[in-house]
This record gives structure tokens, sequence and C-alpha cells, in this order.
């Protein structure tokens, strides 16, 4: 049996929510020092959540830009390795 389509949750829960739970805003809190974990737990401050202040085109961007570096870092890594073997020398793995 298959499950009816509105029921699934797809990607509902990997979007970003604008919105913490009570225990992530007191672990928030607790990591800025604002609140102890033996205080009152009524009466919270309120805690910012994080928005995605970078588009899609950029991430994708960026991304290629991360590759290309990772790419000239290996190829430089190779050479320095053909180099030292054509010298003589050891080369540890």
């Amino acid at each position: 049996m298959s499950i009816h389509k509105s029921l699934n949750l797809g990607s509902g829960l990997s979007s970003v929510r604008s919105v913490f739970t009570r225990r992530e805003r007191i672990d928030k809190l607790v990591e800025g020092g604002e609140v102890e974990l033996s205080s009152n737990p009524l009466g919270l401050p309120k805690v910012r959540t994080s928005f995605r202040t970078v588009s899609k085109r950029q991430l994708k961007a960026l991304a290629a830009a991360e590759r290309e570096i990772s790419i000239a870092e290996a190829e430089a890594a190779d050479a320095a390795a053909r180099a030292a073997e054509a010298a003589g020398e050891v080369v540890p793995d």
C-alpha cells in the first residue's frame, strides 16, 4: 500500500525553520552565557534565528571556486611529489 501524496513530508523537514523549540532556545542562551540551566525556564529572552543571506547562485559560485582551489592544490602536490621523485628524494605517503 502506498502513502498518499499529501502525507509525504518530502523536503519539508530540510527547509530553514524560523522558530526554535524551547530546548533549542535554552541551548542557544546557555552557549551565549545569557541563562543558566538552573534558572527559571519561563520568560526566556528572544533568540534570533539564522537567516539565509547568500543566494543559491552565490553558493554555487563559492562551491565552484573551492573546487578549483582544491584541484589546484592537488596538482601542486602531485608536481612536488614528481619533482622530489625525479631528484631521488624519499617522499612519505
